[in-house]
């Protein structure tokens, strides 16, 4: 028997979910921050006793994680230096000169990860086309390598001014380097981010190198592991635009891999919303650590090309480091069941971003954390189960949560405990309501018609309330949703995008420039996807980024995958003024078009969906037990019924308040909601009117 295992390391758990043509299992372990791989390897053991196989069943192990993001927000990464264009060794700290707060005197902007030190100047120049105006003075690339030895640098990013346009200069700098320091790590700007503005391209080089040498060490320690542990076969990792690439691939560019986890869980949702036949959804991932939210519309998760990490400014956009790298885009805030609760200068109950993470973790881990949490406010509230949280793997204790509360939050108020938790959780909720509600209007998107799909171990806990709050009136809980990110890595597809950039207006559009460019991108992609395709049929997606010409900023346009002839030209400017409408609300007639850069994504054809069968309604279980629950709505409390997920049939149907209760999760079905089981299995909550 052959299976697939997917691995999802967090913050404060690590996900695994195997799967057969016979079924499915999962298994959620804490996360070891020392060494993550050994949680890995305990989750392995318990997933595979779990589902009865043995280690050499396994065919394929699918792999996400937030290590390299966590390196970067933690500063923890690797001592990096910076070769780059002389007069041009500040443009990290300079950025773009914006302030992601005009009226804040004392901001406070994100420091660079290479300090001016090690931001070393050399002499070289290439125009806009790419032409040499100074050749590379060698013997300062020389002269830095020896200084880099000297200062106990570990990885080097090469990051030229037009180095985008010809990379000639870059790779005679590695050459350079990699001859006269052959074990010293190399990134150069021209393969990690070929695209034009040299911050934001300086800036993801710059991070691919800092946490190049950690993310490599960690993925030979757990490949290693992983063959001890007697699984031999292929592993790949997942990728933050969606798609699956191979452990080498994964280990020369791992700045790749910084939203692996978020972006499973964004193909998680969208593989359930084409079952479903769900055109317009919300995917809600609320983990141990942070919360995610994702607009998916027609099956397809909302595509982003930039990103920041490590904001200094709580939810500011601008306040941190840019990366340019394809990914799914959505916001990410520190709502999970580790953020730390507490009380500001104000006197207003704050949650996150610090989270107590899995060591020590929330005061009820009773692992010394005397910090409240937000799984602290839930256990008090009664929403949990203390002998049944992360499946039994993981006993709560609700007297130290309740002491951390009243310490913490409780004092500074003049509140009870349970008055305390019920108000951390409104703030959770209401904090993750605003999110979405901001990420849909930068979207020009609204929530009508939308169907919230909840996952992770908290987005069933709180997902119907932030429903109340966005005013959705339908709730999907897949099942595994405990461990939906891990699923959804089993969705995948094997995937690369290639981005590049080549100016061009549409009156002066040069096709056959353009068709050898996207050629050459396409070429690169499907070498990439055939390391870990093993032959399956692929399908190609092409994008150009554009803009009115004197504008800032490109919108998206979707090319079609072939050549293109003089007569797709107006073609695409139509499709164009049509983007640019749906954003703007009206084109700019009689000005011309601007085309960036151009995108070309190669990735395996998806399996194909059965869509979800009618079932006939059949009598609801008898609840389990039933337990004390302060209502966060009304702030009452009222015993509610508790259900076993696995008790309930097809069709049968459960009216709130109560609660179903699984291994990895629970979901709350709040008063004026109706829950009912369709025929995969999902529990479907619908807000009657």
């Amino acid at each position: 028997m052959s299976a697939k295992l997917a691995v999802d390391i967090g913050g404060t758990f690590t996900d695994l979910a195997v799967e057969t043509e016979d079924g499915r299992w999962t298994a959620k372990v804490l996360t070891t921050p020392a060494a993550p791989e050994r949680g890995v390897l305990e989750g392995v053991r318990v997933v595979l006793e779990r589902a009865g196989l043995a280690a050499a069943d396994i065919a394929l192990v699918i792999h996400g994680t937030t290590l390299a993001t966590n390196a970067v927000i933690e500063r923890k990464g690797a001592r990096t230096a910076l070769l780059t264009t002389e007069g041009f060794r500040d443009v990290l700290a300079l950025g773009n000169e914006s302030r992601y707060d005009q009226y804040d005197l004392n901001i406070e902007l994100p420091q660079p990860l290479v300090p001016r030190r090690w931001r070393l100047p050399v002499t070289e120049r290439l125009d806009n086309t790419g032409k040499v105006l100074l050749p590379l003075d060698t013997a300062a690339v020389e002269r830095h390598v020896a200084f880099m030895q000297a200062e106990g640098i570990e990885s080097v990013a090469i990051g030229f001014l037009h180095g985008f346009v010809n990379p000639l200069h870059e790779q005679q700098a590695a050459e350079i380097v990699r001859r006269l320091w052959p074990e010293v790590r190399v990134s150069l700007s021209s393969e990690v981010s070929p695209e034009m503005r040299e911050w934001e391209r300086f800036s993801t080089t710059v991070a691919n190198a800092y946490v190049q040498p950690l993310m490599a060490s960690y993925l030979k320690r757990l490949e290693v592991g992983l063959r001890e542990a007697g699984l031999a076969c292929p592993l790949f990792m997942m990728l933050s635009g969606g798609g699956l690439t191979s452990l080498e691939t994964a280990a020369r560019f791992p700045i790749r891999l910084v939203e692996s986890g978020p972006a499973g869980g964004a193909i998680f949702s969208a593989h359930v919303a084409k079952q479903r036949g769900l055109t317009e959804v919300l995917s809600f991932d609320m983990g141990g650590t942070t919360a995610k939210v994702c607009l998916i519309d027609a099956y397809q998760p909302q595509a982003s090309r930039t990103f920041e990490v490590a904001r200094v400014g709580r939810f500011k956009k601008g306040s941190g480091l840019p990366l340019r790298i394809p990914v799914i885009e959505m916001v990410e805030i520190g709502a999970g069941g580790g953020s730390i609760a507490a009380v500001d200068s104000m006197g207003r109950i704050t949650v996150g971003p610090e989270s107590a993470g899995a060591d020590p973790g929330p005061a009820c881990y009773g692992r010394g954390g005397s910090k409240p949490a937000v799984t602290d406010a839930n256990l008090t509230l009664g929403r949990y189960d203390p002998l049944l949280f992360a499946g039994g793997n993981l006993r709560l204790h609700p007297e130290p949560a309740r002491d951390a509360l009243a310490a913490a939050v409780g004092g500074r108020l003049g509140l009870s405990a349970e008055m305390a938790a019920l108000g951390v959780i409104e703030m959770v909720d209401e904090n993750m309501s605003n999110a979405a509600r901001v990420h849909a209007i930068e979207s020009g998107k609204g929530f009508g018609g939308r169907t919230i799909i909840a996952f992770g171990g908290g987005g069933p806990v709180h997902g119907y309330r932030v429903a109340e709050k966005i005013g959705v009136k339908r709730l999907l809980v897949p099942s595994g949703a405990g461990v939906g990110s891990a699923i959804g890595f089993l969705r995948a597809p094997v995937a690369y995008e290639v981005v590049k950039s080549l100016y061009q207006r549409f009156a002066s559009f040069d096709v056959a420039a353009v068709n050898a460019l996207l050629a050459s991108m396409s070429a690169e992609a499907a070498r990439v996807v055939a390391e870990g395709s093993f032959g399956a049929p692929t399908t190609e997606g092409r994008i150009a980024y554009m803009r009115y010409v004197g504008q800032g900023h490109e919108i998206a346009v979707t090319l079609p995958a072939r050549d293109l002839t003089p007569a797709d030209v107006p073609a695409i400017r139509a499709l164009y003024d049509a983007e640019y409408s749906r954003f703007y609300d009206r084109p700019v007639p009689g000005s011309d078009v601007e085309i960036m850069s151009f995108a070309v994504t190669v990735a395996t054809l998806a399996d194909p969906v059965e869509p979800a069968a009618e079932v006939e309604d059949s009598p609801a279980p008898s609840p389990i037990r039933h337990q004390a629950v302060r209502d966060t709505a009304t702030g009452e409390v009222e015993d509610w019924a508790v259900y076993d997920r696995e008790a309930m049939a097809p069709g049968a149907t459960v009216r709130g308040p109560c609660i179903v209760a699984e291994a990895e999760t629970s979901t709350l079905v709040g008063r004026g909601w109706t829950c009912r089981m369709d025929g995969l299995g999902y529990l479907d909550l619908v807000q009657e009117a």
